[in-house]
């Protein structure tokens, strides 16, 4: 399994980043040719599920996603449930500063396709693209037209 960690800080208030995050259906528009879906029905808490489709037709794969640890403003944990990609995901968000926030994304995943000797090389991908994916939920604002 490739185990990485991201961190950022933010000038978003805690509750304020904390939502930014954990809005499933805009992970969909921070990371190439994926859409999410929620079945579960709203809120948010330990059991709902969610699914990361990502590529084109044939050629994509759904990533489906549970939330098994559920305490806002501070902590999800997220068990990969796909048949292709496997493991958990902890997404974090502290206090720092005055009005600002640090955001610790921590994720350990697998592919079942592929060995373990590739997991260093799945972890710098994974590290890549969840890192622009966390930059792109942080930074771009869901009330303006076109982000930012």
């Amino acid at each position: 399994m490739a185990l990485f960690l991201l961190e950022r800080l933010t000038p978003l208030p805690v509750e304020q980043a904390w939502l930014r995050l954990t809005d499933w259906p805009r992970h969909g528009d921070v990371v190439p040719l994926t859409r999410v879906t929620v079945p579960t029905p709203p809120p948010t808490g330990v059991g709902t599920v969610f699914v990361a489709r990502t590529g084109i037709g044939p050629l994509a794969f759904e990533d489906p996603m549970e939330v098994t640890v559920w305490r806002p403003p501070a902590l999800c944990r997220l068990e990969k449930r796909g048949g292709l990609v496997t493991g958990w995901a902890e997404i974090e968000v502290h206090p720092h500063g005055e009005g600002h926030s640090r955001v610790v994304w921590r994720e350990d995943l697998a592919v079942r396709l592929l060995p373990a000797f590739f997991d260093r090389q799945v972890g710098w991908a994974a590290r890549w693209m969840f890192g622009r994916a966390v930059d792109g939920l942080l930074i771009r604002d869901p009330a303006v037209a076109g982000g930012v």
